[in-house]
Parts: structure tokens; C-alpha cells; sequence
């Protein structure tokens, strides 16, 4: 039987973690981790999108363009916003906020209280004071994204609470577990503490990447309107229509090669680049052309500013290895 005095000391250090430690930045690093796999080698480079999660590392400058791509642009710039809008920046909640744990870090159960059946069981080593998005007294879909860089696993929770009451433990409506290691999928159908499927974490940008002068990864963005369907490395819908020109959870878009990047300086013009060698990945449903960042008190709002100017006809729609999935 494990002493009543320790299990008092671990409880109180449980609840000692920090509330804000990695809320602004900067950031632990991932240590040996990787984001995924790199694609294989032999890839050809004018290879469509792939079909894993190896897909978010993959250069597609010269990959095919799907042949709707003008008509899903229009489509999108019809329902929304028609100009890029980077979704982070200085202030302290905007943003996606993570924390980076290590060995012996003590595991909590995670209570499902919607989509039990399409998540994966804990229990995952997400301390209590894990920072939140939107901040601790959010009342939005307050993902919580924790890195284990002692097993390169990463943990995302949708809709997540720290329960205090009986056991510590994490309340989410959803709740997935992702080996950096694998290009592996979700089980088709099943959600993610995105609505895509999808991982979070590998589609922020990051400011010390950002600041560093090189992105080597696709970009989570949203979109108002979207196909009720998706395109592997999705594997869920959460789309409005049946229109296949409305884009799928999962479709690739990147910056045409032509658009010029001269009036772009600094991490916005490390952003910009990434936007065409990389581009982005639809994830979730939200505010028209909004890519996701870190939470991050470094970055420059102004500097951010530039890739406002970006047109959304600036994009064209990467064709994918996969077909899509009609729901």
C-alpha cells in the first residue's frame, strides 16, 4: 500500500504546477522529438498531397493542382473573409498555448463527456495547471495540447477541465493520443480534439521556428463553409454542405509558386514562404482563412500584420493522393 504522506506530497505537487508556465512562452523544446515523420525519400517531388501524417512535412510547391481548385476558392471566398488572418499574436489567451512535459511525469484519467466512443483512453500525463486555450475561465473549445518529449507522444483534449473533486483528473469532450513517431491515422470516423481528425500541435506555427527563418510544416486553417466529407489525413466530417466545391476537412492548399514575396519581412516573411512550399490543411470549421499559431508574448503584432494583405485567390487547392470520403 503506497504511504498515506506521499500520496499527499504528489497530490500537492500535482496541484502545485503552474497555472501560466508555458502560456506566453518562450517554449521547453521538443528534445530528439520530431513532428512526424519526414515522407519517404523517393517521393517524387511533383507527388499530390499524401494520404498519412507524413503529410504535414511533405513539400508540395510542385505537387498537382486539383482540378477544382478555382471553382473551391471562389467557393470559399463567398462564404467569408477573403483575405489570410493569422490567428495568434502577443496578447496572452490568442493563440494555442501547449506544455512540454517529461519522464515521470504522473498520469491522469481523462472523463469523456461527448465523443467517448471516438477518443482515446487515458491516462494522459497532462498536469493540472496545463495551460488552456483561450485561458483557464475560457468558455470555448479550450484545447488543451500537452508534448511528452520522453516518448515524442503528444496528447490534445477538446473542451478540457482539470477536475479536482475525488481523483485529479481531466474532463474533455473529446480526447486523442498521437505517436510523433508514426505517420499513422485515425480510425476513420472518428474525431480528434479537432473536428478534421487531425492533430493540432503539428500545424502551429511556432514562434522560434518563425523567428529562426525556417518552417518545415503544413499550417492548421479553418474556414466557414466546408464539405460534409474528408480527405485522408482527415478522417472526419463537420462540414455544412454536399457541394464538392466546398472545401473537405483535410483538403491541401498552398500559396501559388508566382505570388511575390518581396514587401515581406522578417517571421511573416518565414510564414509566407512555409505557406508555399508547405501550405495549409483544413482542420475545423471558424473564421474564414484563419491559420492557427502559438501563444506567444514574442510575436509582433505588426510584423503578423503583412500576411493580412495575403488574398485568398493567392491560393490554389493541392490535389491529394486520397479521394475524399463523402459523409
Amino acid at each position: 500500500m503506497r504511504p498515506l504522506g506521499l500520496a499527499v506530497v504528489a497530490f500537492a505537487a500535482l496541484l502545485a504546477w503552474p497555472a501560466s508556465a508555458h502560456a506566453v512562452g518562450p517554449y521547453p523544446d521538443l528534445g530528439v522529438c520530431r513532428v512526424f515523420p519526414d515522407p519517404p525519400a523517393s517521393l517524387s517531388p511533383t507527388a499530390p498531397s499524401l494520404p498519412t501524417e507524413a503529410a504535414w512535412s511533405q513539400d508540395v510547391s510542385h505537387a498537382p493542382v486539383a482540378p477544382n481548385s478555382a471553382e473551391t476558392i471562389a467557393d470559399i471566398d463567398a462564404h467569408g473573409g477573403d483575405r489570410l488572418h493569422p490567428d495568434f499574436g502577443s496578447p496572452r489567451a490568442y493563440g494555442f498555448p501547449y506544455a512540454v512535459v517529461g519522464a515521470g511525469r504522473p498520469k491522469l484519467p481523462i472523463h469523456y463527456t461527448a465523443y467517448g466512443d471516438e477518443s482515446d483512453p487515458g491516462p494522459f500525463p497532462i498536469p493540472p495547471g496545463a495551460p488552456v486555450e483561450g485561458g483557464q475561465g475560457s468558455d470555448g473549445d479550450r484545447h488543451v495540447l500537452v508534448v511528452d518529449r520522453s516518448s515524442c507522444t503528444l496528447y490534445e483534449l477538446y473542451r478540457g477541465f482539470f477536475g479536482r473533486r475525488g481523483r485529479p483528473h481531466w474532463n474533455a469532450d473529446s480526447g486523442a493520443r498521437w505517436d510523433l513517431r508514426s505517420t499513422a491515422l485515425r480510425p476513420d470516423s472518428w474525431t480528434s480534439a479537432d473536428a478534421a481528425g487531425l492533430p493540432i500541435f503539428p500545424g502551429l506555427v511556432r514562434y522560434d521556428e518563425a523567428a529562426s527563418g525556417h518552417i518545415d510544416h503544413a499550417i492548421r486553417v479553418t474556414f466557414e463553409s466546408t464539405r460534409d466529407a474528408w480527405v485522408h489525413p482527415a478522417s472526419h466530417c463537420a462540414g455544412d454542405t454536399a457541394s464538392p466545391n466546398a472545401p473537405a476537412m483535410g483538403t491541401r492548399l498552398r500559396l501559388k509558386p508566382g505570388y511575390g514575396l518581396g514587401g515581406f519581412s522578417g517571421p511573416a516573411r518565414t510564414i509566407a514562404e512555409a505557406l508555399k512550399r508547405y501550405g495549409v490543411i483544413v482542420a475545423d470549421n471558424g473564421s474564414n482563412w484563419f491559420f492557427s499559431g502559438s501563444s506567444d508574448s514574442r510575436w509582433d503584432d505588426r510584423n503578423l500584420d503583412q500576411l493580412k494583405r495575403i488574398p485568398g485567390s493567392a491560393f490554389q487547392v493541392v490535389r491529394s493522393a486520397a479521394h475524399p470520403h463523402v459523409c
